[in-house]
């Protein structure tokens, strides 16, 4: 073990004394690029005849859809448990948060952890995505990499954003579309010099997927008609539709979620119950089995009845056309608390597959109930593949991503108007409901919001408890004048915290206002601190966010105010101090 970290260090050494800081970005976005386009390789590959196999079991015993989704989230509970000591954070939530909190450092478990447990989960049936997980494996060998050399945050972070966009370009072929994510979902702040390592980041990843995937396993189409301006009206009333249902998709899976885990409070009951749960809807709905990317090829193939072959509701689903298309409409709908659950079981994946999922039934059910009302004749295949960039825009607010994914992955832009209309409508309608993407109200829900322009991410950055200062006198509210006196003599501050027996902040006194009495030995014994106190003009709250604060200074005009832990006095924090660290940190990005 030493003699290989030994290796590193000199490998790092050299690497870093020998290449200039634009030279050293460029190689280490190749580095990155291919080991996280290589891991992502691996995942798809393993995840595609896992899922081959239980396919193939499932024709003889079609039970057999019940019983793996359980076993694979199970699977995934004990590798996290014993492997991985219950630390595996989930979610892109938790990469925005390491940008944002934890200066882009990620454990090195995570590069590892997610592409292991994601295959267990997905790959045994589990309804839910790989992106994500690709996206958190590439986040950590960019940030990992980066540990090895002596960068600042922001090569840190670009690296970081490397290893995200090598990922998403290695899942979908599509290295245009990594490049964007990285933009749009994860970084900050970006300046023209950082698209280089990003697209030679994407390139490399999407090499690995062109050279090492075979098309059944990418997600590919050629089916594609030419665009008629004529269906303008219908791609408007398209985007409308996604960006409701991507407004339902975000709060029917939190409210799922939050749900599932009050009734199940026990881990392995959650296993068990999730599982059971879900493998019962996959009896019924087989399209809801694993990534779901079958599926869509299906829908856009006009052939809808694969999605529910083998259900015992099949004849009920297929009596007749208009059955047909509610019935898929109905596993978009269903679709949704399928991936919560498997999520909430105790399984690992994402939302970015099911988005996708979802935008095919719901562009199929649009396209083929408008077919069947005999008002127009609108191609499938273009509206499966709108829909889609309709629910991703609008379930993670990125749609230059949703947009240039579904362009690559037909391999050209003959839908880019119809993508545009519906994206852009997609997203304001979403936005309208939900002012935050899917992954960012995750993120306000655990009360860790985080801002994306760069003057308020700084401030996100700076943790209140670092900036408390303890060096002022504390008087006992019962106290009278001669205390105060004796610690006036003691401070080198102006402002006094009276506190209560209990440790409360009961109220301050400033300098300025007991000047004329302070001298007044008469008044010593007389007196009393509690009537000289007055409340503070603000008090912050040690677990505020730093953007709420200096609100409340600008808002005050006070200097300093008083910190406290539900009432607890913990110290003071200055305007100024926090200023002085906020202008450093912005020299240094």
């Amino acid at each position: 073990m030493k003699i290989e970290e030994t290796f590193i260090k000199r490998v790092s050494t050299w690497m870093h004394e020998r290449l200039s800081n634009r030279q050293f970005l460029m190689v280490g976005a190749v580095i990155v690029g291919l080991w996280a386009g290589l891991t992502a390789v691996l995942l798809k590959v393993s995840v595609h005849y896992f899922q081959e196999m239980v396919k193939s079991f499932s024709l003889k015993h079609h039970w057999i859809y019940f019983v793996f989704p359980t076993i694979g989230i199970l699977l995934t509970y004990l590798f996290v448990r014993f492997a991985l000591n219950k630390d595996l954070q989930k979610g892109t939530s938790h990469v925005m948060l390491a940008i944002a909190k934890k200066s882009s450092f990620l454990p090195r478990k995570e590069t590892y952890g997610h592409a292991v447990t994601s295959a267990l989960t997905v790959g045994m049936g589990g309804s839910a995505g790989l992106e994500s997980p690709i996206v958190q494996t590439g986040a950590a060998i960019g940030s990992v990499f980066a540990s090895l050399f002596p960068v600042g945050y922001r090569d840190r972070t670009l690296l970081l954003a490397c290893g995200a966009s090598a990922g998403i370009a290695t899942a979908f072929n599509a290295p245009i579309a990594g490049v964007l994510f990285a933009l749009e979902v994860l970084l900050v702040d970006i300046n023209i010099s950082a698209f280089i390592p990003l697209l030679i980041a994407g390139a490399t990843g999407a090499l690995c997927s062109k050279i090492i995937l075979s098309d059944d396993i990418l997600l590919s189409f050629s089916m594609v008609s030419e665009f008629n301006y004529w269906n303008v009206p219908y791609y408007v009333l398209l985007g409308v539709a996604t960006g409701i249902l991507s407004s339902f998709y975000i709060k029917a899976f939190s409210r799922s979620e939050h749900a599932f885990k009050k009734i199940f409070r026990s881990d392995l009951l959650r296993v068990i119950a999730g599982g059971s749960l879900l493998g019962l809807m996959i009896i019924l709905f087989p399209a809801l089995f694993g990534e779901g990317y079958s599926s869509i090829k299906s829908l856009a193939s006009g052939i809808p009845e694969q999605l529910i072959t083998g259900s015992p509701l099949y004849n009920f689903m297929t009596r007749d056309a208009w059955m047909l298309g509610f019935s898929v409409m109905a596993i978009a709908l269903v679709k949704v608390f399928a991936v919560s659950l498997t999520l909430s079981a105790g399984g690992n994946g994402g939302n970015f597959a099911p988005s996708l999922l979802i935008g095919s039934c719901i562009g199929f059910a649009f396209a083929f109930l408008i077919n069947l009302t005999g008002w127009a004749y609108l191609p499938i295949a273009n509206f499966c593949l709108v829909a889609m960039a309709g629910t991703l825009t609008g379930i993670f607010h990125a749609p230059l991503t949703a947009i240039f994914l579904i362009a690559e992955i037909t391999g050209g832009y003959d839908l880019m108007i119809p993508l545009m209309i519906v994206s852009a409508l997609s997203t304001a309608v979403s936005r309208y409901f939900n002012a935050d993407s899917l992954d960012a109200a995750k993120l306000k829900e655990s009360a860790q919001s985080i801002i994306f322009d760069k003057d308020s991410h700084v401030l996100s950055e700076l943790s209140l408890r670092k900036f408390i200062e303890k060096d002022f006198t504390i008087v006992p509210v019962n106290a009278n004048l001669k205390v105060l006196v004796n610690a006036v003599a003691r401070s080198k501050r102006n402002i006094f915290p009276v506190i209560n027996t209990d440790g409360t902040l009961a109220g301050v006194i400033a300098l300025e206002d007991i000047r004329e009495i302070m001298f007044d030995t008469t008044k010593y014994d007389t007196i009393e601190v509690s009537k000289l106190m007055q409340a503070p003009q603000a008090v912050a709250e040690v677990e505020e966010d730093m953007s709420t604060i200096m609100e409340r200074f600008d808002k005050s005009g006070v200097w300093n105010m008083p910190v406290i832990d539900k009432g607890i006095y913990l110290g003071f924090i200055s305007k100024s101090s926090i200023f002085s660290n906020y202008r450093e940190r912005l020299k240094s990005k």
